[in-house]
C-alpha cells in the first residue's frame, strides 16, 4: 500500500499544493514551522478521519477559508482509489471515493497509516486517554466496523452522564423522602427515573462489552510486537509490557471478570456485558452523588512496564522515546501481519531525537516497508540508509529537492 499523488487546497498552512509519491522512503526536509508536519497531518487524516495534534476540525482549515479539501491517490495490490474528504468546521464533513460521494466512515480501511510523532511521548508520560485513544485507533486502523461501536459507545455514554445530572436531584429526593409527591401525571418520579436508568444500563454495558472485548484482544495480539520492537530499537534486555487494568476492578460484584483480565485473559462479551450491568448496579448510589458513569470502557487503562517496573515514572527520557516509538512499530507490525499488506509508515521529526545508535538500528527496521514518509529539519538528521527520494519544504510549497 502506498499513496502515489497528494493534494491539498486551504489545509493548513497550505492554499495549495501537490506532492507526486513513490514507494519506498520519502523524506520532507525543512526547518521549523515551514510545513512538513501538515502534509503528513493531511495523509493522517484520509486514513483515519482524525489529526494526530488536535481534536476539531478548525485548525485544520486556513485562516480566513471556509473549508479544506485533502485528495488522496492510493495504491493498494495493483489498483488506485482516489479518496477526497472535504473539511468543513461546525458542519459535517463529506468523502468522496473516486467521482461517487460516500460517507466519511466509508474511507476507513482503504488507506491504512502508521503515524509516529513527538506528541506520542505522551503514550508513556501522559494521562490514560491518550493510552485508550492509542488502542481504539489502532482497532479501527485494524478493523474499520470498530469505529461503528466506538462512536455508539461515546454516543450512550454522554446520553447516560447527562441523565444522571438531571434526575440527580430527584433520585436524591426520593432517596431522603421515600413519600415524595407524584408528579402532575401521577407517576413517581423517582420510580420513572430508575426506569429510564436501567434502560441506558442496559445500553452502556451491551456497547461497552463490545469495545472491551476488541480492546483484549487487540492488546493480546500486539504485546509480542511491543516486546520486539522496544528491544531492537532501545536495544535493551529489559521487557517492554503492556496490560490493561479495567474500572471492572472498583466493583466487588465484578471480582471474577476483573481477575480474569488482569491475568491477561480475554472473557466473553457475554460475560463482561453481565459484569458491567451488575458492577453499575452496585455502584448506582456512588454515580447518582457524582452524576457521571464511574464504570465503562472510558475509565480504563493501559498499564505500560519495563521489566517489572511502571514506564510512567521511572523510564529516563529515552526509555519513554524508544517505548513510544515501540508502541507505534508494533502496530505496525501487527497490522502487516493482520492484512498481509504494508500500511504506510510516517515519521515526523523523529531523528532528532534519537541518538546515533537508535536511528541506525530504526534505520536497518523501516528499510523494507513499502513507503514510508519522514520529516526533518536538517538532511543530517536522517541516517544515509534512508536517503530515498527529497523533498524541500518552504513557507506554503514543496518541491523536489
Amino acid at each position: 500500500m502506498h499513496v502515489r499523488h497528494l493534494t491539498v487546497a486551504d489545509f493548513r498552512s497550505y492554499a495549495s499544493a501537490d506532492l507526486a509519491l513513490s514507494p519506498g522512503i520519502s523524506t520532507l526536509v525543512g526547518l521549523n514551522g515551514r510545513g512538513k508536519t501538515n502534509l503528513v497531518e493531511a495523509i493522517g487524516c484520509v486514513s483515519t478521519l482524525g489529526s494526530h495534534r488536535v481534536s476539531s476540525d478548525q485548525p485544520l482549515v486556513r485562516f480566513g477559508a471556509e473549508r479544506a479539501v485533502v485528495r488522496a491517490a492510493v495504491v493498494r495490490a495493483g489498483r488506485e482509489q482516489v479518496v477526497e474528504l472535504e473539511i468543513t468546521p461546525g458542519r459535517s464533513n463529506k468523502a468522496h471515493i473516486g467521482r461517487a460521494p460516500a460517507r466519511p466512515r466509508d474511507v476507513l480501511g482503504i488507506l491504512r497509516t502508521v503515524l509516529f510523532a513527538p506528541e506520542d511521548l505522551a503514550l508513556v508520560k501522559g494521562d490514560p486517554a491518550a493510552r485508550r485513544r492509542f488502542l481504539d485507533d489502532l482497532l479501527v486502523q485494524r478493523q474499520p466496523r470498530w469505529a461503528g461501536v466506538r462512536a455508539d459507545y461515546d454516543k450512550v455514554l454522554k446520553q447516560r452522564n447527562a441523565l444522571l445530572r438531571s434526575a440527580a436531584p430527584v433520585l436524591r429526593r426520593g432517596r431522603r423522602d421515600r413519600a415524595a409527591p407524584p408528579d402532575p401525571d401521577g407517576r413517581d418520579p423517582r420510580a420513572s427515573a430508575l426506569h429510564t436508568l436501567d434502560i441506558w444500563d442496559e445500553q452502556i454495558a451491551g456497547v461497552g462489552a463490545q469495545l472491551t472485548y476488541a480492546r483484549l484482544r487487540l492488546l493480546r495480539d500486539l504485546r509480542p510486537h511491543l516486546d520486539a520492537t522496544y528491544r531492537q530499537v532501545a536495544d535493551a534486555d529489559r521487557s517492554a509490557g503492556a496490560t490493561y487494568r479495567s474500572s471492572l476492578d472498583a466493583a466487588s460484584a465484578t471480582e471474577p471478570v476483573a481477575a480474569a483480565i488482569a491475568a491477561g485473559e480475554v472473557p466473553e462479551i457475554d460475560d463482561l456485558r453481565t459484569a458491567y450491568l451488575d458492577g453499575l448496579a452496585g455502584m448506582r448510589e456512588h454515580e447518582i452523588e457524582r452524576g457521571v458513569t464511574a464504570l465503562g470502557p472510558h475509565r480504563d487503562e493501559l498499564r505500560l512496564t519495563l521489566g517489572e517496573m511502571p514506564a510512567k515514572g521511572y523510564a529516563s527520557h529515552g526509555e519513554s522515546w524508544s517505548f513510544a516509538l515501540a508502541l507505534r512499530l508494533g502496530a505496525f507490525h501487527l497490522l502487516r501481519h493482520d492484512l498481509d499488506d504494508d500500511p504506510v509508515l510516517i515519521l515526523d521529526d523523529v531523528f532528532a531525537e534519537l541518538d546515533s545508535g537508535r536511528r541506525e538500528r530504526l534505520a536497518a527496521m523501516i528499510a523494507d516497508c513499502e513507503q514510508v514518509l519522514i520529516t526533518a529539519a536538517v538532511p543530517e538528521d536522517v541516517p544515509e540508509a534512508l536517503s530515498g527520494h527529497r523533498f524541500s519544504v518552504t513557507e506554503g510549497s514543496v518541491t523536489p529537492a
